[in-house]
C-alpha cells in the first residue's frame, strides 16, 4: 500500500519517470518521434529540460543529433572517420 502522501509520477511515452529523473518528455532511447530534441508541442517542463540539456553540451563544445534529445557528439571530432571500441572501468 503507497503511503498516503505519495503523488503518482506522469509515465511519458518510451520510458517511465521516477521522482529522481527531470522530465524530458520521454525517456532515455525512445526511438520515436517524441524523442526529436525541437518536438512540438511538448510540456513546458520538458521543453526547458531539453533546452538546458542542448545549451550546457553546447557550452562543453558538443552539438546535438536533432533526432535524439539525449545523443550529442563532439562538436570538433578529431576522429571523425575512426570508431573506439574499448571497455572503460574506473581505477
Amino acid at each position: 500500500m503507497a503511503p498516503v502522501d505519495s503523488t503518482p509520477v506522469p509515465k511519458p511515452a518510451c520510458g517511465a519517470i521516477d521522482a529522481d529523473t527531470l522530465d524530458f518528455g520521454t525517456g532515455f532511447d525512445c526511438f520515436d518521434p517524441m524523442s526529436e530534441t525541437a518536438r512540438r508541442p511538448l510540456g513546458a517542463k520538458a521543453a526547458a529540460n531539453r533546452k538546458l540539456l542542448v545549451d550546457a553540451m553546447r557550452a562543453g563544445g558538443f552539438k546535438n543529433y536533432a533526432r535524439e534529445w539525449w545523443h550529442f557528439a563532439l562538436a570538433r571530432e578529431p576522429f571523425q572517420k575512426q570508431r573506439f571500441d574499448f571497455p572503460v572501468t574506473v581505477e
